[in-house]
This record gives C-alpha cells, sequence and structure tokens, in this order.
C-alpha cells in the first residue's frame, strides 16, 4: 500500500511540473488566412516552436484586409474577452500593424500583464509604447520596405528607363508608404521621371499599364482595393497587373515572388517570422522582455524570380553581390551542385596531392642524394682539417669529433662518443670548461679560452678554444661546438722572443752587476789588506778574524743575491701569479740603480697615497723584464743627449676601480712623430746594433699574456709610456 502510494505521488508531480511547463502562446494576424505575407509569417513561427514540444500555439486572425471600423474593433474585442475568458497566455505575437494597434488599445481589458511580441510592423512610432504602459510589456521586429535602396537597384538594371511607373492603392500601409516616397520622389525627380498611380480604377489601370513605352519599368507595391472600393487578393490584384503587361515589375514584398515580379530588395515575411519566433523562444525560456531590444532594421533580402531576369533579359551579376534567385532550371548539375562541386574539389585536392607528392618523392631522393654527399664531404673536410674538433649534446656528453681530436687523445672516433670532458682534459680544466658550456649554451654566445695540456710523452701543448652553441633542424639548442686551435708553436715563439729580448738586455745587465759589484770588491779589498797587515805585524788577533770574516760575508751575501736577482730575471714565468708592482719595481732598481747612479740619472717613483701596495694577476718575471726595458730605453737616451744635472725618470703608480696604471716618464726629450706609432712593431729600431724586439715584446706581454695595455706619446718634451693593468682580473 505504502509502495502504491509513493507510485501515485511521484506521478502526480510528474504531471503537475509537466503541465507547469508548458507555455500558451497566441498568435494574433492582423488579415486573413490564405494571405501569403499572413500564412509565411505562421509557417516560420510553427517550424520555429515544432520542436519544442511543451509551446501550445494559437492563431487568430481578424480579417482587416476586408473590415476596419472602430465598432468592428470592439465587437471584436468583446468575442475575444469571451473566447479567451477561460484561456490564460504566456505571450502574445501581433503580426502586422492592425492587430499591434488593437492589442495596445484593448491590452488592460484582454491581455493584462502579458509580455507582448510585434512584426511586421511599418513606419513604427515607439510613441505607441506609451498607451497603456506597453514599454514594459513589448519588444517585436519593424517591418520596413528599402524604397530608396530598390530606387537604386532599377535604376543600374534598366540605365535606358524613360519612366518608373509606381502602382498602389489607398490602404493604410499604402497610405503610410505613400508617405515615405514623397522624399525619395522629391530627391530623384530631376534624374528620374516618376509616375505614381493610386486613383485608377482597375480597368483604366489594365488599360495604362497595357500601352506603357518598351523602356518603362513598374514597382507595384499594394493593390487590394480600387478606387471603385472593389476588393482584390494579393495574387489576383497584382496578377491582373501582370497579364496585360509587357514590361518588367518590381515588387517590395516576397509573396509577389511566383507571381510574375523580377524581385527587388524584397521585406520578407520568413525572415519576420524567425526573428520574432526566436524573441519568443527567449520570453518563455524566462527572459524579461524588457531586456530584449526592439530589431528595428528590417530584415531584408535581394530575391530575383529566373523566369523574369530572363523574360527581360536582365543581368544582375554586376550590380547585386549577395542575393536568391528562385526558379532556376533543376538540371542534374543544378540539382547535385554540392555534390558535384565538393566531387570535383576532391578529385582536383587528390590530383593536386598525387602530383605534390610525386614531385616531393623526387625532391626527397634528391636532397638524400645531396646530403649523403654532402655528409660524406664534411666528414672527409672535418677529418682533413688539423684543428681538433669535437660536438657536446646538451647534457655535455660528446657525440662526434674529427680524426685531429682523436690522434690528439689517442684514442678512436667512436671511443669518443658518450664521454665528458672529464675523460679528457685535467679536473680542474674540465670544471672550467663545464661551467664556461653552461653559459654558452644559457645566453647562446660564443667563447674563447686558452689552456695548456700535459700529454703523455712529457709534452706540454697550448690551445685556444673556440666554442658556440649549435641548433637542431626544430630551432632548438642542440649543443655546443668546439675548434682547438693549438698554439703551442707560437707560444714558443713568444717565449724565444722574449728570451731574446732578455738576452739582448745582458749587455745592460753586466754593466749593472759590475756596478753593483764594484763597491763590496773594493770593501774586500781593503778587509784582505788589513788582514794582511795584521799578521805581518803580529798584531792580528781572534776577534779581529771574526770581524773581517763576517764583514766579508755581508759583502758576499750582496754579491750573491745580485747574482740571485739576475738569475730570476733570466728565468722565464710558467703560470700567472699575483704579485706587487711595488716589488717589482724595488727588484728591478736592485739591479740598475748603481748604474743610473754613476750615469747621473735620478730616479723618482710616485705611488698613489692611500695604498700600500699595487697588486696584479700575471707573469711576474715577464713584467719585470717591460719595466726593465722601458728604464733602461730611459738611460740610453738620456745618455746619449748628455743631460747634465737635469736627468731624470719619473714612475707614477695609481689605480681605479678597473685598472693599476703606471707612467714612465723620461726628460730626454720627444719621439719623432713619423715614427712614435711604429716603435711596437716587430724589428723596429732606430739604434744602430738594436734588435727592434724590445718594446715590441713588452706590447706581447702587456696585451696578450696579461690583457693590459701600453702605448705612449710625447708631453711637453717628455716621453710618457703608459701601463695599464687590470685589477686582479684572473683571466
Amino acid at each position: 500500500m505504502k509502495k502504491f502510494l509513493l507510485l501515485y505521488f511521484i506521478i502526480f508531480i510528474t504531471l503537475s511540473n509537466a503541465q507547469d511547463n508548458n507555455k500558451e502562446v497566441l498568435l494574433l494576424h492582423s488579415y486573413h488566412k490564405g494571405y501569403k505575407w499572413s500564412d509565411d509569417i505562421s509557417k516560420a513561427i510553427e517550424d520555429k516552436f515544432a520542436s519544442h514540444q511543451n509551446i501550445e500555439l494559437t492563431t487568430m486572425y481578424m480579417d482587416t484586409k476586408r473590415i476596419l471600423d472602430p465598432i468592428y474593433l470592439d465587437k471584436l474585442a468583446n468575442l475575444y474577452k469571451e473566447q479567451l475568458s477561460n484561456r490564460k497566455f504566456d505571450l502574445v505575437i501581433a503580426s502586422d500593424n492592425n492587430a499591434f494597434e488593437f492589442v495596445i488599445r484593448y491590452h488592460e481589458y484582454l491581455f493584462k500583464d502579458i509580455p507582448v511580441l510585434f512584426c511586421g510592423i511599418n513606419n513604427f512610432d515607439k510613441a505607441l509604447l506609451d498607451e497603456n504602459n506597453m514599454r514594459n510589456h513589448t519588444s517585436g521586429v519593424v517591418e520596413q520596405v528599402d524604397l530608396e535602396n530598390n530606387f537604386r537597384l532599377i535604376r543600374s538594371l534598366h540605365p535606358k528607363m524613360k519612366n518608373l511607373i509606381i502602382i498602389n492603392d489607398k490602404s493604410k500601409t499604402g497610405h503610410a508608404i505613400k508617405r515615405d516616397l514623397r522624399p525619395i520622389i522629391k530627391k530623384y525627380k530631376d534624374t528620374l521621371n516618376i509616375e505614381y498611380i493610386d486613383q485608377l480604377d482597375i480597368e483604366n489601370l489594365k488599360n495604362k499599364v497595357k500601352h506603357l513605352d518598351k523602356n518603362d519599368v513598374m514597382l507595384f507595391l499594394l493593390l487590394f482595393k480600387d478606387t471603385t472600393g472593389k476588393y482584390f487578393t494579393y495574387k489576383r490584384g497584382f496578377k491582373q497587373i501582370r497579364d496585360v503587361s509587357k514590361n518588367p515589375i518590381y515588387g517590395l514584398w516576397d509573396f509577389y515572388l511566383n507571381y510574375g515580379i523580377v524581385g527587388g530588395l524584397l521585406t520578407s515575411a520568413t525572415a519576420q517570422g524567425n526573428s520574432v519566433a526566436n524573441m519568443a523562444l527567449q520570453v518563455l525560456n524566462g527572459k524579461d522582455i524588457k531586456e530584449i531590444p526592439i530589431l528595428e532594421k528590417s530584415p531584408n533580402r535581394y530575391i530575383f524570380d529566373y523566369n523574369e531576369l530572363k523574360r527581360f533579359d536582365i543581368s544582375i551579376e554586376d550590380v547585386v553581390e549577395n542575393y536568391e534567385i528562385i526558379n532556376e532550371p533543376n538540371s542534374v548539375y543544378r540539382q547535385h551542385t554540392k555534390f558535384v562541386v565538393i566531387s570535383i574539389l576532391i578529385i582536383f585536392i587528390l590530383s593536386v596531392m598525387v602530383v605534390t607528392m610525386k614531385a616531393n618523392i623526387q625532391r626527397r631522393k634528391k636532397l638524400e642524394n645531396d646530403l649523403s654527399n654532402q655528409l660524406k664531404f664534411e666528414k672527409v673536410l672535418l677529418d682533413t682539417i688539423p684543428n681538433a674538433i669535437y660536438y657536446k649534446n646538451r647534457d655535455g656528453k660528446f657525440i662526434a669529433c674529427n680524426l685531429a681530436f682523436a690522434k690528439l687523445f689517442n684514442v678512436t672516433k667512436k671511443e669518443v662518443i658518450g664521454k665528458t670532458a672529464f675523460d679528457f682534459f685535467p679536473k680542474d680544466i674540465a670544471k672550467k670548461n663545464v661551467a664556461i658550456d653552461a653559459k654558452i649554451l644559457k645566453e647562446q654566445i660564443t667563447d674563447t679560452s686558452e689552456i695548456a695540456l700535459h700529454f703523455s710523452n712529457l709534452q706540454m701543448k697550448y690551445f685556444i678554444l673556440n666554442k658556440a652553441a649549435y641548433e637542431n633542424i626544430d630551432g632548438e639548442i642542440g649543443g655546443i661546438v668546439c675548434i682547438m686551435d693549438n698554439i703551442t708553436e707560437r707560444v714558443q715563439q713568444k717565449q724565444f722572443l722574449i728570451q731574446q729580448s732578455k738576452l739582448a738586455e745582458m749587455g745592460d745587465m753586466v754593466a749593472a752587476i759590475a756596478h753593483q759589484w764594484n763597491e763590496p770588491l773594493v770593501e774586500l779589498s781593503a778587509l784582505v789588506q788589513d788582514i794582511q797587515t795584521s799578521h805581518m805585524l803580529e798584531e792580528l788577533q781572534t776577534q779581529d778574524v771574526e770581524s773581517f770574516v763576517k764583514n766579508s760575508m755581508v759583502q758576499i751575501q750582496y754579491m750573491s743575491q745580485t747574482l740571485s736577482d739576475f738569475r730570476n730575471f733570466l728565468k722565464p714565468s710558467t703560470t700567472k701569479i699575483e704579485f706587487s708592482i711595488k716589488q717589482s719595481f724595488n727588484d728591478i732598481l736592485e739591479i740598475v740603480s748603481k748604474q743610473l747612479f754613476y750615469c747621473n740619472i735620478k730616479v723618482e717613483i710616485n705611488y698613489q697615497e692611500n695604498f700600500d701596495d699595487f697588486i696584479i694577476f700575471g707573469y711576474k718575471n715577464e713584467f719585470k723584464q717591460v719595466l726593465l726595458n722601458l728604464i733602461n730605453n730611459a738611460k740610453n737616451k738620456i745618455v746619449e743627449k748628455r743631460l747634465e744635472n737635469k736627468s731624470k725618470i719619473t714612475v707614477n703608480v695609481y689605480k681605479n676601480s678597473s685598472y693599476n696604471t703606471i707612467e714612465i716618464i723620461d726628460n730626454a726629450g720627444e719621439i719623432d712623430e713619423t715614427i712614435i706609432h711604429s716603435i711596437f712593431d716587430p724589428y723596429f729600431t732606430t739604434k744602430e746594433e738594436g734588435t727592434g724586439i724590445g718594446l715590441y715584446m713588452a706590447k706581447v706581454i702587456i696585451e696578450d699574456k696579461m690583457q693590459g695595455q701600453i702605448f705612449v706619446k710625447n708631453n711637453e718634451n717628455n716621453v710618457v709610456f703608459t701601463i695599464k693593468i687590470p685589477i686582479n682580473k684572473k683571466v
């Protein structure tokens, strides 16, 4: 029993909800059934509602084409009141002006609080909505015939037109159209002969049409009544004109199509019905009618009758772009146009694809052959290049190399694949290369670095590594390519030249040592004579011997240190270290100070205040060689000039955030401006027995080996050599 009651309750609720979801719509037509305009609107609305089972459409006709007076409308309202008293509508649709005005007038009486949609309204005036507070209950679609564009169309299609005959009646719609026609007729009166007819009975009108000039064109508006009050259906009224006409007839409404009008920019009943039906669905789905804007632009379309176009030999292609043609012959092609077009298109596309694929296959075969030849050529080319070359992927693993790289490390090319830098280079060099590779991949830059490698045969080789990232075919970075340039011979040659330039300074160095040893030798000589005299006089005491030994050792150690400094100067530096500029000057002056003293040359070294030391990074002995070369050059020039009591070499040492700067200035006169730019060139010299490599090697040491700068200038009868070394720049 409980189950039965539960089932009954569910069925009851379901039926109640179904009833609640049902929507009732009243469609009120101004005219009668059988009037094509009204029938087309009805059909469009019915078709739109067909898929909505919960919408019940009731259609009623006011028949105002045949009768329209206030008494009739009052009686009609009372009839509807009685007829619809037990009906509750969710929406009212008013078709054409008479029905819309009727709904406005009797809204409170018949349709209170029910939303209203309209369609097919000519000369729409929003002031109508102020009656009975209709503005809050109404929206819809305006019907607007496009008279001016139809005038333009007719003129374009008939450039030889003599007269434009306009046929109209005196119905409410006819009066409205006549009102709209006045400004257009006035606009075209000087370029177009227009004859407006609405005062003839049907017989006189037919006679008029029958005797029109062959170049005349007609614009048929409406003919439901003639001047005698005789009523016509839309078909019969137009047919009587069409039967006697030998001239093309244009219209404003699509319901005259198929009955003899050529066509035009037509107001479409179907378009009106579709538009108002879409609005109705929004209202029935709960949307407030106040949120639905009135469609004030009528949805008109260019439509033409193929038979009439052919009858009068009218071509519309060059005049109208978007149009529709009815009654075209139904050939097999026309019946299946879409199928034929698609089939032809598919065949064409397939043909193009076959031809393209064939050409593509041939092109790919050629490209494959070219690529194969190119790969073979590049393989031979890479193996022919004496520089060692290798490729890495993004993970740092070797993926290929050339023959030179394999021979350098005494492995096969296959053995290289899959290995990393740690398999070929020392750990510190490998780490440095991994860091450089990461920077190249991230910033997509190139990089050049220098390394020295020890090999198993105790050989030391020097290389410059030139690296860059390479892209895969998809544009992604694939890895790094490296070219190893063997510079061992160049390094050795430069080192040889540096040593050669040191040997070139040997004469001055030996002279300097001689000066250094002069005083200690004199002192030793005196000590020996003293000890001899004391011995001969038998006055030699133990304490005298000890003093002699002590004093002699001081002089001998001084001489030994001089030889040690000379030996260190000759020894080449193999690695870069941090060292002091001040200490370098002290070491140099230990060797040459006596020689400068005997040449009566004063040396003044000025260090920037607030700095106790000036530290640079590079090759210590080679740097001291540069300082010695510049000081010796200044000394020799002063000696040549034979300056007395004015000989001076000034050294200024200072620094900023980037560089340590050394200025070596002599006052022995300027360098000839014609040669000053050549003094750093190899083998350029102004001395009779000079080698021309001293200043050249100074430039090589400062700029190539220590990444600094060296240059010379004249300054008020002085010559200034300037050296700039990066501060603690470990490279």
